[in-house]
C-alpha cells in the first residue's frame, strides 16, 4: 500500500528533513506517525501524498511511483489519498454541504449527485443535521468532521491526517478519532501523525513510527 524505500529529503535553505527512511505500511493499518516538532513527520506523509519529492530513494503509493509518475498524474494518486490537515483548511463563506460538495465536484462528480453524495458523506462522520451550518458556526470538532467528509470524497483506499486533533479539546478529540477508527475498520489504512504520546497510548492496537531528527528511530511492529 506505501513503501518508503530508502527515502531523503534534503531542502535548500534547512537541510535534511528525513534520511534514509524505510518503510511499509501495508492495506487496513492504523499508523501513528510520532516525533517531536522537525521530525519529519509532516515531510512524510507529503511524500506519500506526492506533494513533494523524495531527494533520494522511492515511495510508492498503491501502485504508484514518485520515480516514474509525472506531474500531470498526481491527480491518480490523489484520488486514492486524502488528506486531513490540523487548521481544517475549510472554504468559508460556504455550509458544511457545499464544502463537501466542493470536493465530490473537483472529483469529477456530476451535478445531479453532488447534493445527494455530500449528505451522505456528512451522515457518515455524524454532522448531518449541520449540512446546512456555515463554517464559523460549527465548533473545532465539527469542523474536523467536515473536513474528514471532504477527504474521503474520492473515496480514497489511505487517509493521511497532520495533527488533526492538535486544535481540538478533550472531547472532540475523542469524536475525531473514533471517527478514524470506524473508517479504518471500513479497510481504510490511515496514518496519522501526532506529538501527543498521551493520545498514542490511548490506542495501544495501533502501530507506532517514531522519527528523531529525520530517522526512523522505533516501529513498534518489529519491536520485541
Amino acid at each position: 500500500m506505501i513503501k518508503l524505500l530508502d527515502v531523503s529529503k534534503v531542502y535548500p535553505r534547512t537541510g535534511p528533513a528525513l534520511e534514509g527512511v524505510n518503510l511499509h505500511v501495508p492495506k487496513g493499518a492504523f499508523v501513528f506517525l510520532t516525533g517531536h516538532s522537525g521530525s519529519g513527520k509532516t515531510t512524510t506523509l507529503r511524500l506519500i501524498h506526492m506533494a513533494e519529492r523524495p531527494s533520494s530513494g522511492e515511495v510508492r503509493v498503491s501502485g504508484f511511483s514518485s520515480l516514474r509518475t509525472s506531474r500531470r498524474e498526481i491527480w491518480k494518486v490523489r484520488r486514492r489519498v486524502g488528506f486531513v490537515f490540523q487548521d481544517f483548511r475549510l472554504l468559508p463563506g460556504r455550509d458544511a454541504l457545499q464544502n463537501v460538495a466542493f470536493a465530490l465536484e473537483v472529483t469529477g462528480t456530476a451535478q445531479r449527485e453532488l447534493r445527494g453524495r455530500a449528505q451522505r458523506l456528512l451522515s457518515q462522520v455524524g454532522l448531518a443535521a449541520k449540512a446546512g451550518s456555515q463554517i464559523h458556526e460549527l465548533s473545532g470538532g465539527e469542523q474536523q468532521r467536515v473536513a474528514v467528509a471532504r477527504a474521503l470524497a474520492s473515496e480514497p483506499l489511505i487517509l493521511l491526517a497532520d495533527e488533526p486533533t492538535g486544535n481540538l479539546d478533550g472531547r472532540a478529540t475523542r469524536g475525531v478519532m473514533d471517527l478514524f477508527w470506524e473508517i479504518n475498520a471500513m479497510g481504510m489504512a490511515v496514518v496519522m501523525a501526532t506529538h501527543d504520546l498521551e493520545l498514542v497510548r490511548s490506542y495501544p492496537k495501533a502501530r507506532v513510527i517514531e522519527l528523531d531528527q529525520g530517522r526512523l528511530v522505533f516501529d513498534s511492529s518489529q519491536a520485541g
